[in-house]
């Protein structure tokens, strides 16, 4: 599996929880909680956030257009918010899995996420019987929009290694 700027779920809940940059970073998961409310703002202020978060130019007018629109769909917004809901919902320790990732996994991270901590990246690995980390330095969270060259060949050869 690949991937992009998302940490091992045990490794994103002890972190939130003992780092306090993260705890500042995350504490937008706790307005995501809060029904309405939460829509309201999410819909009014996401491409805001969106400028906001990445590089200079990483999404153009045309861009915020579309996430516009789409989050303007029937139960969209509500739909990606529930994601962040359910994830204080349900903790990670839900069930008999142990946590650990048994397939080969390949996490690519820009440095400059404005949500996660870097150190995430390489914990996460820990959780991996077989993982590789692939860092840019430059990226931020929207690492597929910023460096879609470089996670493109990062994607090809990694999933290579299957065949």
């Amino acid at each position: 599996i690949a991937i992009l700027n998302v940490p091992h779920p045990k490794t994103m809940m002890r972190f939130a929880r003992t780092t306090p940059s993260q705890m500042l970073k995350s504490f937008y998961i706790l307005l995501f909680q809060i029904p309405v409310i939460a829509e309201f703002f999410a819909k009014r202020m996401g491409a805001l956030a969106l400028r906001r978060t990445g590089r200079e130019g990483t999404f153009s007018d045309t861009d915020l257009a579309r996430y516009r629109a789409a989050w303007a769909q029937p139960n969209a917004m509500r739909s990606m918010l529930n994601w962040y809901r359910a994830v204080l919902r349900v903790p990670p320790e839900v069930g008999d899995h142990d946590g650990r990732v048994r397939v080969p996994v390949q996490i690519l991270w820009g440095e400059q996420d404005a949500f996660l901590d870097k150190q995430m990246a390489e914990l996460s690995l820990q959780w991996c019987d077989e993982g590789e980390l692939t860092r840019f330095p430059e990226a931020s969270h929207w690492l597929q929009h910023e460096e879609a060259e470089a996670v493109n060949r990062a994607l090809v050869a990694w999933f290579g290694k299957g065949s």
